[in-house]
Formats: structure tokens, C-alpha cells, sequence
């Protein structure tokens, strides 16, 4: 991918760009989702994580777990679910949003002092297109939106993920730009496009 490709990925709605990556071990919960996809889903988790060298762990000693993945059947459901409208504040408008908008999912990311993520919530509707996907398939989706901050068109159009065979895995090209974004030396957070180049540099040395 060259600069440009890149700092697309990070370039928002509005025209401004805006990377962020996990400062803290990843501490994942699900609700709502079968017991036999449980391991599937904590699976494709732990495979993206792997891939970024990043961590994860049982616990988030400020949160408990700081990346929630919700599985519903309806919107409304959201609303009864104890105390989530104490970390979604918004929680109710938000509904009332996803419900007119027809959406099937949605995540909302918390971040650090330092702009780093601290927190997201993924919230799906496991409405005909989701329940056709693989549980296997849609687990990896949201890790790789989820690992890093992307933009809010980022994959409009182009999914992050390919089907080789059977089998469908993350883009090699995608891939690349997570690890790069996970590199030490570079920020947490990043505002200026420039920042693209440092990425795409890194993924060539890859």
C-alpha cells in the first residue's frame, strides 16, 4: 500500500486524520453469543492481537474488561441490559440512531489521557447478512476494527478480510499497517497525515 492507501485507512468523514492503538492488555467479554462460538470468537481475538504484538488479559484492573462485544437480536434488547447505560451514557439516543439507520453493528471506543484506546464496545444486530457470515469470519471482522483506531470508511466498499480457499484470513496488505501501527517507536495517537509515511515505511521494512 503506498502513502496514499494508508493514510485513508486513517482519514476521517471530515477530513481529519486521527490513528490511536491499545495502550493497555486487551481484556475482551461476550455477551449474548452461543457457548460453542465462544471459542471461536476469543480465537480470531487473540490471533489479531498476536499479529499487532500487543497483549492481552483476564482482567482490566480499572474496568474488569475493556472490550465488550454484544450480540442482539433487536436494538431494543441494549436497553435492557443492566448498567450498560452507565457506560454508555448516550446509550438510549444511540439506540433510537441504530434503529433508524437500519444499522447491524456499531463500536464505540473510550480512549487514555494520552489518546491511546482505553475502552470499545461492539455492538451487532445478528440480523440475515450477519447470521450468514461465519462465526469464525465475522469474530475476525471485529478484531481487525477494533485493534486499532481506523477511520469511519476505512472499508467502505473493500472489506479488511479475503477469502483464499476455504478459508478466509486478514489481508496481508492490512495486516502490515496494524503491525506497523503497533511499532514502539511510534505514537499512541496521531493526528498529523504524516504519520501515514512513518507506517508505510515500517511495512516495507516488514
Amino acid at each position: 500500500m503506498g502513502p496514499a492507501e494508508v493514510e485513508a485507512l486513517f482519514t476521517r468523514s471530515d477530513g481529519a486524520y486521527l490513528f490511536a492503538r491499545w495502550g493497555r492488555p486487551i481484556v475482551p467479554v461476550v455477551f449474548g453469543a452461543a457457548d460453542e462460538s465462544l471459542p471461536v470468537i476469543k480465537g480470531a481475538f487473540e490471533a489479531v492481537v498476536a499479529l499487532a504484538g500487543h497483549r492481552m488479559a483476564e482482567t482490566d484492573p480499572e474496568l474488569g474488561a475493556n472490550l465488550m462485544v454484544f450480540f442482539v437480536r433487536d436494538w431494543a434488547e441494549l436497553l435492557a441490559v443492566p448498567d450498560l447505560d452507565r457506560l454508555v451514557p448516550e446509550l438510549a439516543g444511540l439506540v433510537a440512531r441504530l434503529e433508524g439507520a437500519g444499522a447491524n453493528q456499531y463500536r464505540i471506543f473510550r480512549f487514555e489521557a494520552s489518546g491511546a484506546i482505553k475502552a470499545c464496545f461492539v455492538f451487532l444486530r445478528m440480523d440475515a447478512a450477519l447470521a450468514e457470515m461465519e462465526a469464525e469470519t465475522l469474530a475476525l471482522a471485529q478484531a481487525v476494527q477494533t485493534i486499532v483506531l481506523w477511520s469511519d470508511r476505512a472499508f467502505d466498499g473493500a472489506s479488511p478480510l479475503v477469502r483464499v480457499g476455504e478459508r478466509v484470513m486478514l489481508r496481508p496488505e492490512i495486516g502490515g499497517v496494524i503491525r506497523a501501527g503497533y511499532d514502539p517507536v511510534l505514537p499512541v495517537m496521531a493526528r498529523d497525515p504524516a504519520h501515514a509515511l512513518r507506517l508505510v515505511a515500517r511495512v516495507r521494512l516488514g
